[in-house]
């Protein structure tokens, strides 16, 4: 039997991954940590305590398409559902931004920025990706900083672990390969 709300880990090509839902979608994603108990960690600092359970089917789905995703096969995963409702109005915009960027491209800092409303709400945009809790089905590894520098990562490795997520979907500025 499937739990309402619940979590649980799973294995990807760059470590496990863990995935937390409710009633109202995907309430959390994580990207992996140090181990699987730090994965397990972080992603309940973000969703509150849930039970570990048994995935239903729409979240099983979504495991695959990250799962696909972290394996270098991109996935269009916008129809994945996401519980928003504990985010401000701008992180749910920053959001909706960053879940349009294609795999294989990547956009800056300051263009989502300018799309918000002007190049001074870039770090904004930075600061509401580093508190993503939805990586990667919201793709904060295709937002870079200015000169196509990889900028900031709150996973575990930094950019290290966003340079690997990004040389596996091939991207590169606008979409003309790697940027690696």
């Amino acid at each position: 039997m499937t739990a309402l709300a619940g979590h649980t880990l799973f294995d990807t090509a760059i470590g496990p991954c863990g995935i937390a839902w409710g009633p109202r979608g995907i309430a959390g994603v994580q990207l992996p940590e140090a181990d699987a108990e730090a994965t397990r960690t972080r992603l309940l600092r973000f969703t509150g305590p849930l039970p570990q359970a048994m995935a239903p089917p729409e979240v099983l789905a979504a495991i695959r398409e990250i799962t696909a995703l972290l394996a270098g096969e991109p996935h269009d995963m916008s129809a994945i559902v996401l519980d928003l409702s504990g985010l401000t109005d701008f992180q749910r915009r920053v959001y909706a931004l960053a879940r349009a960027i294609p795999a294989g491209q990547t956009r800056s800092y300051g263009e989502l920025a300018e799309d918000l409303g002007g190049k001074h709400l870039a770090r904004a945009v930075g600061q509401a990706l580093g508190f993503n809790p939805f990586a990667p089905v919201v793709p904060c590894h295709r937002i870079l900083a200015a000169g196509q520098r990889p900028g900031g990562f709150s996973a575990h490795g930094g950019a290290a672990t966003k340079l690997r997520m990004l040389a596996a979907e091939g991207a590169g500025p606008n979409g003309t390969g790697t940027l690696f």
